[in-house]
């Protein structure tokens, strides 16, 4: 174990570059902070490179021993970490990707808000949707504030950032999936019976909705009844009622 007490260190100014998307893009790695989510790293497939812990603080339990482990001081390790309170551990993790499975795909085109990606990541999972596209115009999965969204599905979850969703999902059509999307014009949601189990689900930005690309690519364009006044629900909101819908109706006994 190392003990590293200056902020000014080269790795723990590195470990702090992962808080941008610049420092993500560039290393391949995010943080994961608190025992929570550093517990969730070490029992996933993606591999640890490293796991910080702050001086004065109970030491974390089961790091593998091919893991490098640096003791901060409460300085430095302060410097690094996101949250005001991080529980006193961090994992450095190398991203990867999960191998894609089931027929149920969320896309998200241009959702910008990094909690509602998180928790459209973590409804995905538990209403058994196992893979994620994102437009390039979605907020950073591996953010910090989308991976506490997750609570951890970001772990379990396919997930691709396409350059051109557009044309990732005329393939995806092509090879026989319905592309489905909220749409305010569209037609009473839950009326939609799905003819098939290969099914994009399109949640499109808070405030500008499906892009129009992706909007000429819609075989169904469906709306949530609105009962009040307001004009639209959040996106989080709107793609986990539909989401747990579709996942009722095309899975069975779910």
């Amino acid at each position: 174990m190392e003990l590293i007490s200056s902020a000014q260190n080269p790795k723990v100014r590195y470990w702090r570059s992962l808080q941008t998307s610049k420092g993500r893009k560039a290393s391949g790695c995010f943080l994961a902070e608190g025992r929570t989510m550093v517990a969730e790293a070490m029992a996933s497939s993606f591999p640890l490179r490293a796991v910080l812990w702050e001086e004065g603080t109970p030491m974390p339990e089961g790091i593998p021993d091919d893991v490098p482990l640096y003791q901060l001081s409460a300085a430095a390790f302060a410097s690094v970490a996101e949250t005001v309170t991080p529980q006193g551990v961090m994992a450095v993790v190398e991203q990867r990707a999960v191998s894609p499975r089931g027929q149920l795909v969320l896309v998200l085109d241009g959702v910008q808000d990094p909690g509602n990606v998180g928790t459209l990541i973590r409804t995905a999972e538990c209403a058994g949707f196992h893979q994620v596209l994102f437009s390039p115009q979605c907020a950073d999965p591996f953010s910090p504030k989308t991976l506490r969204s997750t609570m951890g599905s970001i772990f379990r979850m396919h997930l691709r950032r396409c350059a051109d969703l557009t044309e990732v999902l005329a393939q995806m059509q092509s090879n026989g999936y319905h592309v489905v999307g909220g749409h305010l014009q569209g037609t009473p949601f839950f009326s939609y019976i799905p003819a098939d189990d290969r099914i994009c689900l399109v949640i499109g930005s808070e405030g500008n909705g499906i892009s129009a690309g992706v909007n000429g690519l819609l075989t169904h364009r469906l709306r949530l009844p609105m009962a009040g006044g307001a004009e639209s629900l959040n996106a989080a909101v709107a793609g986990s009622i539909m989401m747990y819908h579709l996942a009722h109706q095309v899975l069975q006994g779910f």
